[in-house]
């Protein structure tokens, strides 16, 4: 399992410029296929917020949107079903912490409970989720 953001989301649809990130993102969309990916239910704003800023840009067209979102409907992601109500104190210690945004302490959370690494691109919550002893997608064991 992998808790997934949506930084890494959103790079399989406005591909990454770094080709070590490109990399990275290519193999978390493959392991879709294999891997079970798990998202805090703020992963579906935050994913149609960044679509929406891309549609804003001339990046893509809302048809293309909309085959991205048909196509995420299809991958075996599972929405966090716990209520954001129960985590957030825990929510909001991360995000003191590590100086996080809420928004962002929520997949720390979820990957810190879980037990699993997290998928994303924020360097920030990345470094944030291996000082409080996570895993982050793609680093070595």
């Amino acid at each position: 399992m992998t808790v997934l953001d949506a930084s890494m989301t959103l790079a399989w649809l406005f591909p990454r410029l770094d080709p070590a990130e490109a990399a990275l993102a290519d193999r978390a969309l493959d392991e879709l296929d294999r891997e079970e990916f798990v998202v805090p239910a703020i992963w579906y704003g935050e994913v149609a917020s960044g679509i929406l800023r891309g549609e804003r840009k001339g990046l893509v067209t809302q048809s293309q949107s909309a085959r991205f979102l048909a196509e995420l409907d299809l991958a075996d992601i599972e929405t966090e079903p716990d209520s954001p109500k129960r985590r957030q104190t825990v929510v909001l210690a991360l995000a003191r912490n590590y100086s996080l945004t809420a928004y962002d302490a929520m997949y720390l959370e979820l990957a810190l409970r879980r037990g699993a690494p997290l998928a994303t691109f924020d360097r920030q919550l990345a470094d944030a989720a291996r000082k409080a002893g996570g895993r982050v997608f793609g680093d070595r064991p």
